[in-house]
């Protein structure tokens, strides 16, 4: 299958990231280069470095970006990029861009058995070579642990019958594909609210695979450290997808961007904390009706960006 991947918000990211010809950019989920083309259709004298954990996503953006020399891509998780670019000695950076979203290719793909609209193997990993899969997930994760993701990730209120569901079809055989598992979320409903909800499995797959691909664990810290990086001037932009990445980019920007810290009542500051940052959106953006036409996908998608003092 081809790597088709819409960008979303792009016309809104581009602006918000105000691009310098001759400054250095990083994407760190570079994807199908979707963002990254149009970046580097603005740069002259500048520099391009993207990040992605996914090799098929490395080796279609290097394809895609060959024509423009100012270019690296990295085949590593966005979590690691401040200690590699510090390592490049890229500590002054003008733009980082994260889109924290599963690519139109991965959902698409039925052998990475991501979507429960495609069967395939329960796979779900981002970087192939990771050796947690959804599969060991399902079949392997004890009451206790099914539990806490999908209430955690999926903030799923049906979570106790689901994994009931999960544990007595795991009892008979090894849940092995996207559509049985689909089948076994499906059957902890009644069939009235099946449609009614618009799809009763996406919670599920959607915490299973924050679980798979550990997509919070260490976001909050990733994000200060590459704040950190940036120069005077220089902005960050993050595209989230649901509510709880949301949450964490929300109240990382707002810490940055706030002088005092202390609670409410506290007569006087005495914290000392001030604000290295301000902030560009103040509220997040998210797509207008003529992209919501074209990508049903961006419904969910919303932007936040920051700029550096």
């Amino acid at each position: 299958m081809e790597f088709k991947h819409i960008p979303v918000l792009l016309n809104e990211v581009i602006n918000g990231l105000d691009i310098k010809p001759g400054g250095v950019y990083v994407d760190c989920t570079i994807g199908g280069a979707g963002h990254s083309g149009e970046i580097c259709k603005k740069l002259h004298n500048g520099k391009l470095i993207g990040f992605d954990k996914d090799s098929t996503a490395v080796k279609v953006a290097s394809e895609r970006l060959k024509n423009f020399n100012f270019v690296q891509i990295i085949h590593s998780d966005y979590k690691n990029a401040s200690e590699i670019l510090k390592e490049l000695g890229e500590n002054q950076l003008d733009g980082v861009l994260i889109d924290l979203g599963v690519s139109s290719y991965q959902i698409d793909t039925a052998e990475r058995g991501f979507s429960f609209l495609h069967n395939g193997r329960l796979d779900m990993r981002m970087d192939k070579t990771s050796k947690l899969d959804a599969y060991q997930v399902v079949n392997f994760y004890p009451r206790e642990k099914l539990l806490e993701i999908l209430y955690k990730y999926g903030e799923e209120p049906n979570a106790k019958r689901i994994v009931d569901k999960i544990l007595e079809a795991r009892a008979q055989k090894q849940i092995e594909t996207t559509f049985e598992l689909k089948d076994i979320v499906e059957s902890a409903f009644p069939k009235k609210l099946l449609y009614a909800r618009g799809g009763v499995c996406k919670q599920t797959f959607q915490a299973i695979r924050i679980e798979v691909n550990g997509e919070l664990s260490g976001l909050e810290n990733c994000l200060k450290e590459l704040i950190e990086l940036l120069a005077p001037k220089g902005r960050m932009a993050v595209i989230t997808f649901h509510s709880l990445e949301d949450r964490i980019v929300k109240n990382v920007f707002k810490d940055a961007c706030t002088d005092c810290v202390c609670p409410p009542k506290t007569p006087i500051c005495i914290c000392g904390h001030k604000a290295i940052c301000k902030s560009i959106t103040k509220k997040p953006i998210v797509a207008g009706q003529e992209e919501l036409k074209y990508n049903s996908r961006s419904s969910s998608a919303k932007l936040r960006i920051i700029e550096k003092l």
